[in-house]
């Protein structure tokens, strides 16, 4: 079994406001294919209410980089009393949606990503060893990347939840 080290543990954004929350879903799906890492998409949920709709959204992406390292992304993202709203803007409207964003990052980094050496007493001794002594600057160097990765895509989330700075008609 492989072994799941939390680097990067609920590195949270909170947003009130205007936004497009397919826009938004786009965005982070593609920041991932731009980077080179597998999407997988665990829940996707929307339910209506009353008070507006609620969103669920839980992604966790992996990147190989290499046979034995594997990146993990934990992405959860809540998005509560969604209503449409038309915003004037440039003399325009637009439909755009209006709530509660509340994101969670967590980043991993994943050894024995195969499970080769885990499945015996001995091999998962080595591989401890080995971990510990030998391939600790490798394990560094990955644990700054997932890193990097998440506050990249923090960053971007943040400065595009930013754009929409307009005022809007109830």
């Amino acid at each position: 079994m492989s072994e799941r080290t939390l680097v990067v543990d609920h590195l949270k954004l909170s947003y009130e406001g205007l936004f497009n929350a397919s826009e938004l879903y786009n965005i982070i799906s593609s920041w991932f294919y731009e980077k080179g890492w597998d999407w997988y998409e665990k829940m996707n949920q929307e339910l209506v209410t009353p008070s507006g709709k609620q969103i669920r959204w839980l992604f966790e992406p992996w990147k190989n980089i290499s046979d034995y390292y594997k990146l993990v992304m934990a992405i959860k993202i809540h998005i509560l009393d969604v209503k449409q709203v038309e915003v004037e803007h440039e003399g325009q409207k637009i439909k755009l949606d209006h709530g509660v964003i509340r994101i969670t990052f967590d980043g991993y980094v994943v050894s024995d990503r195969k499970g080769k050496w885990t499945n015996k007493p001995f091999t998962w001794f080595l591989s401890i060893i080995f971990e510990k002594y030998f391939f600790r600057e490798h394990y560094s160097k990955f644990e700054l990347w997932i890193k990097s990765d998440v506050d990249d895509l923090h960053q971007k989330i943040k400065s595009y939840l930013n754009v929409f700075k307009y005022t809007y008609q109830h």
